[in-house]
């Protein structure tokens, strides 16, 4: 089966954040920031100082399926697993993938 690479979008909303879970997210927004931080392999957690809502990026390889789900599922692991490593609660997370391969990109002529 062909492999293509996706880059997925995980959105969502912290909740229920302390005093010390939302100390260790202000202690890093600089390293959040929506403009630092693009699409990886890793993945990238991106929040500002409202500490409200929350991107995290990511692009994956994954064999073409007729629905994104797998790979939507895949990225919604991985936020869990950023967000838990900071230690604080999140909801409403939901995921969008675009298939990369599969854009046309126009050149000038």
């Amino acid at each position: 089966m062909v492999e293509h690479t996706y880059r997925v979008m995980v959105r969502g909303r912290f909740t229920d954040l302390d005093d010390a879970g939302r100390a260790r997210l202000l202690a890093e927004v600089e390293r959040h920031g929506v403009l630092t931080n693009g699409f990886s392999e890793q993945g990238a957690l991106s929040y500002d100082r409202s500490l409200d809502f929350f991107s995290f990026r990511v692009q994956l390889r994954a064999e073409v399926e007729p629905t994104d789900r797998a790979v939507c599922d895949r990225a919604l692991t991985l936020a869990s697993r950023a967000l838990d490593q900071l230690g604080v609660d999140f909801r409403d997370m939901r995921a969008s993938a675009t298939d990369m391969d599969l854009i046309k990109v126009r050149r000038p002529r």
